[in-house]
């Protein structure tokens, strides 16, 4: 035997446009490990499906009838909070990606992926990675620039402030370089292999981070550090 072979990525596709659901399941006949366990056109089906069949990951689409992706989203997680969840949309509205994200999702992507791309993204989100659009990425980080103070000495001086002082996040040079590359999407093993170091330690450092950033999982560390300007 020359080792184990990876886990089967169980998921299901909540799309209202049979075409595009049609194509999807396509898509992933070419992958080895994802197998379509499912598929529901409205928000409302695809939470009852969710809860039913317990998928590893959830394809969902943001224009959705009956109840909305956001929505769904937010009602799956609460179901079990372990299911990925990848928005698949058309829409690259600021305001529904954070809801998107706020919501619980792992990943958001445009429709205009590439099929291979998306793959990728599936298998990475599996495995514990957060992943935005390039585009999408690129809107959030605009945002977020042009939002930033110009800083004056009465800035530096309310930051300094003992409360200012107690609200900053404390990282090490070592996290800081952890959290960059989990902000990238990188799971738990490309991080530990682009920093040359165990499995073991990568995922030390990701729970270190976590928890210094008071946040539940990945993509809340993700979004946080983009927004406060971490990294």
């Amino acid at each position: 035997m020359f080792g184990t072979a990876k886990k089967e990525i169980r998921i299901i596709i909540i799309e209202d446009h049979k075409l595009t659901r049609f194509g999807l399941r396509t898509a992933f006949e070419e992958a080895e490990r994802i197998i379509v366990i499912g598929e529901a056109e409205t928000g409302e089906d695809g939470i009852k499906l969710a809860a039913e069949l317990n998928p590893d990951v959830v394809l969902m689409d943001l224009g959705l009838p009956r109840i909305d992706g956001i929505t769904a989203t937010k009602r799956i997680k609460e179901i079990n909070k372990n299911i990925k969840i990848i928005i698949l949309t058309s829409h690259n509205n600021e305001d529904e990606i954070w809801l998107s994200l706020s919501a619980g999702a792992n990943a958001y992507c445009l429709k205009d992926i590439e099929p291979e791309r998306l793959i990728q993204v599936v298998e990475s989100i599996y495995e514990g990675a957060a992943w935005l659009d390039p585009g999408i990425a690129d809107i959030i980080l605009k945002n977020i620039s042009s939002q930033l103070p110009i800083k004056t000495n009465a800035n530096i001086q309310a930051e300094s402030a003992p409360h200012a002082e107690q609200e900053k996040v404390q990282l090490t040079e070592r996290e800081l370089e952890v959290l960059k590359l989990l902000v990238e999407g990188n799971p738990n093993a490309e991080i530990a292999k682009k920093l040359m170091v165990s499995i073991h330690t990568a995922k030390a450092h990701v729970c270190n981070i976590l928890q210094k950033l008071s946040v539940d999982d990945r993509t809340q560390a993700a979004i946080k550090a983009i927004k406060d300007g971490i990294v």
